[in-house]
């Protein structure tokens, strides 16, 4: 019975092969781009599953922390006694490890240091998290000093085809001097998956070896570092909130605020859905991704493989006049309504089953470029995701009640009688089928004009004047080199002597995405607020095109400016309620500077500008001079143009000021641009779902102005016979078709316009809708439809009437 049913399927397939191939085409295409945004979802939803002990691991962070009051939801990075503490005094502590995440440093091959991403954690790492070591022991892989756990991916481009366990590699953390560290592990590349990532790990005793380390041994008020707990099975430490309130107090006194703050613990496998912690979070090397943005995505791929399905079952609806005859037939010799939908049922399981393979197959042929879109490394693999062949098989069964159920539960209840006696006449175009095609269009039309206003936004703010001159700026990381005050004025004296060079500055900060800012919180005046510090040398200002509006500059011509006077920006003379004229001379009471004697002094005051995304309102700042202070950051402005001249003398000056030490930069307007890569990537595929989604529409428009053409074929012939002109019947075809364009027109308009208003609003600084959006869109849409219906219809207008007429 089976076969029979699948024989008389693919007969009736290839009988009819062009509303087949629109039928199978149009679904594989939805096929391919669901299943690519399905395998991103089960990508983003299960980070860091993969762990033994994932249920029972816990990242620790301070909930509004008495010490970051004023970083809403609290801190990711917790004080470096924090762990051994918690495994000390909390009986539900297994274990813990504290990590510090990948950062640039410098190692020695050959004669040049070059930069490498190491990252640091306890030897009880590689029991709590399954990171697998192809070579090594995990139990001990840290446990030496200057042990060194190394991914493939890093040994094959250290070492090449050499094995690298053994091997030593002298390398410099956080300015100590060059250290030999020893190659203990190789571990497999870090899944895509892993909120967890290094390139190379060491002992976390070498950062209490540093300077910098050895300050924050002991301290609790200085939080810096990730902690990671394993609880024991079972355990309901994470949700008591008195307990660990009360470990907080012991060791962070209660400072007398509305509610006393304690470390929670959040589950390993929530946290890269979790956006919840604000500022602190971007500066997580895997930031967090919003669970709604996953969420729209999906959507996004279900409305389009919804219109591939809405195609079969309107075609299928078409056709249905041609159908109708073998129903009555296989009707009247006895053949039941079961039967007949059986039937029905395997055609369109036959349809979607070849869909699947076509579309899988389009799926893995455009993954490296969804790769590039999305910026992950997916791949289609069963092993990484379990769930995936059990999600594709009940999806095949959900697409196929889709696609084929209404027309096999409408065909078999055509009564036999009226289909031999020819009393069923179908067009295409009842009121289901009505239904769908403009359901078809609202999703289109309004996944285009969301495109469409995604783009303008990233455009505003990619284009939108940030307050300072941002192109022409070349940056350099001049971070963890010793004796960088004296490298950078060597280097700075160096590119004077070059006309393409317009003027060097230097700071503690980067600007732009990624880039370190610190934050620390002022009260004045019964106000708090937090503030933006940033050291600067004196030619910050006038190198980045920042504009002073009251008051002076800082001088190198004043020995105070190196002591106890600062800039502020105009939002911080806004959040102490001066003015910029009153501001000037005024002194920030009980806020440090470099001279612990005299407080900041306020010598002017710089025009608001954008160091920050759009996204939110400009934050108040400060910059100083003060004595101590590093210049991380090189910002050289050269002059427009070709920048060859200018990139090589900065290069040759860098060779002179920091030999031995390679050179990275990158561009200042790039460092910007890089905030909204993630809303460019969503417009660009919201964009590209919106095309396919009037492709795809259109494509199902084509297939039923073909139905609607064969199905009148008498009538066209009548009407010529009897003098209609050709553009009486284009019109005559296209009509109806063309209303509903335009009714779907209208009711995806006020939805679009709800839907991205709502979107735009988490943006401080944004565009307002224009009406020439949806106007434009409207137009574009039904002039497409138009094109696709009047090929069709022109064709059937130009048929011979005689032939017309000679039609059963």
């Amino acid at each position: 019975m089976i076969r029979s049913y699948l024989l008389i399927a693919w007969r009736n397939l290839a009988k009819q092969k062009v509303l087949s191939f629109i039928n199978i085409f149009g679904l594989s295409i939805g096929v391919a781009c669901f299943s690519l945004f399905l395998l991103y979802a089960l990508n983003e939803f299960g980070f860091d599953s993969f762990h033994r002990n994932a249920k029972n691991i816990y990242r620790a962070y301070d909930d509004n922390a008495i010490y970051h009051k004023h970083l809403a939801g609290g801190s990711l990075f917790t004080p470096m006694p924090l762990g051994p503490a918690m495994k000390q005094d909390l009986s539900g502590v297994v274990d813990y490890t504290r990590f510090v995440q990948s950062f640039e440093t410098f190692l020695h091959q050959g004669d040049v240091a070059k930069r490498e991403n190491i990252a640091f954690a306890d030897p009880s790492f590689f029991h709590i998290f399954s990171f697998h070591l192809k070579e090594g022991n995990p139990a001990s892989a840290l446990n030496g000093l200057h042990s060194l756990v190394v991914t493939e991916e890093t040994a094959k481009r250290l070492f090449g085809n050499e094995d690298a366990m053994g091997k030593t590699i002298q390398m410099q953390v956080l300015g100590n001097a060059f250290e030999p560290f020893t190659v203990t592990g190789v571990a497999e590349d870090i899944p895509a998956n892993s909120s967890i990532s290094f390139n190379m790990l060491a002992n976390f005793q070498v950062i209490e070896t540093t300077a910098e380390g050895k300050g924050d041994i002991g301290n609790w008020d200085r939080s810096s570092f990730l902690t990671f707990v394993q609880l024991q099975p079972g355990s309901n430490l994470a949700s008591d909130e008195k307990l660990l309130t009360a470990f907080r107090l012991k060791y962070l006194p209660y400072k007398g605020h509305a509610k006393p703050d304690f470390f929670a613990l959040e589950p390993l496998t929530e946290m890269h859905t979790d956006t919840g912690f604000g500022f602190t979070a971007r500066f997580l090397r895997i930031p967090p991704v919003d669970p709604s943005f996953i969420w729209i995505l999906l959507g996004i791929a279900s409305g389009v493989l919804l219109i591939s399905c809405i195609n079969f079952t309107t075609l299928s609806v078409g056709r249905s006049a041609h159908r109708a005859r073998e129903v009555g037939v296989r009707k009247a010799i006895g053949g039941r309504v079961g039967n007949l939908r059986r039937q029905f049922l395997t055609e369109a399981f036959l349809m979607t089953l070849v869909a699947f393979v076509l579309g899988y197959a389009l799926a893995f042929f455009l993954l490296p470029f969804f790769n590039d879109y999305t910026g992950r490394n997916l791949s289609f693999s069963f092993e990484r995701y379990p769930v995936l062949p059990w999600m594709t098989i009940g999806l095949i069964g959900v697409v196929t009640v889709l696609s084929g159920g209404y027309p096999a539960w409408m065909l078999s209840r055509f009564r036999a009688v009226d289909v031999l006696k020819s009393k069923l006449r179908f067009g295409g175009a009842n009121g289901f089928t009505k239904s769908l095609v403009t359901l078809q269009f609202v999703l289109s039309t309004g996944l285009i004009i969301g495109a469409m206003v995604m783009v303008q936004q990233v455009h505003f703010m990619q284009s939108k004047d940030p307050g300072f001159a941002k192109e022409n700026v070349v940056v350099i990381e001049a971070r963890n080199i010793p004796g960088i005050n004296n490298i950078y004025a060597r280097f700075k004296q160096g590119l004077t002597a070059y006309p393409s060079i317009a003027g060097t500055a230097s700071a503690d900060n980067g600007l732009g995405d990624r880039e370190g800012i610190a934050i620390r919180g002022y009260d004045y005046e019964d106000k708090s607020f937090e503030y933006h510090p940033f050291f600067v040398d004196p030619d910050f200002v006038p190198v980045l095109g920042m504009q002073i509006t009251a008051g002076r500059n800082l001088s190198g011509a004043f020995s105070a400016d190196t002591v106890h006077s600062v800039l502020i920006n105009e939002a911080m003379v806004k959040a102490l309620g001066w003015t910029p004229a009153t501001a000037i001379g005024r002194q920030l009471k009980s806020l440090q500077s470099g001279d612990t004697a005299a407080p900041p002094t306020v010598v002017g005051v710089v025009k608001d500008f954008h160091f920050q995304a759009m996204d939110q309102a400009i934050q108040p700042q400060l910059f100083h001079a003060f004595t101590g202070g590093m210049p991380y950051h090189f910002f050289v402005r050269i002059h427009p143009g070709d920048p060859s001249k200018a990139l090589a003398a900065i290069q040759t000056e860098w060779d002179k000021a920091a030999p031995g030490y390679s050179l990275r930069y990158t561009f200042l307007d790039e460092d910007l641009d890089r905030y909204y890569i993630a809303d460019v990537r969503l417009s660009h595929i919201i964009g590209w779902a919106g095309g396919i989604s009037i492709f795809l529409a259109c494509l199902g428009l084509l297939g039923l102005a073909m139905l609607s053409a064969l199905n009148r074929t008498k009538e066209i012939g009548i009407r010529k016979v009897l003098g209609a002109s050709l553009q009486v019947i284009v019109g005559l075809i296209s009509r109806d078709f063309l209303r509903l364009v335009a009714l779907a027109f209208l009711i995806a308009t006020p939805l679009a316009w709800y839907v991205m208003h709502r979107w735009l609003e988490g943006y401080y600084y944004r565009i307002q809708l224009s009406w020439w959006v949806f106007a434009l869109t409207g137009a574009g849409i039904l002039g497409v439809a138009w094109i696709t219906v009047a090929l069709q219809a022109f064709k059937a207008a130009r048929a011979n009437p005689v032939k017309s007429l000679r039609v059963e």
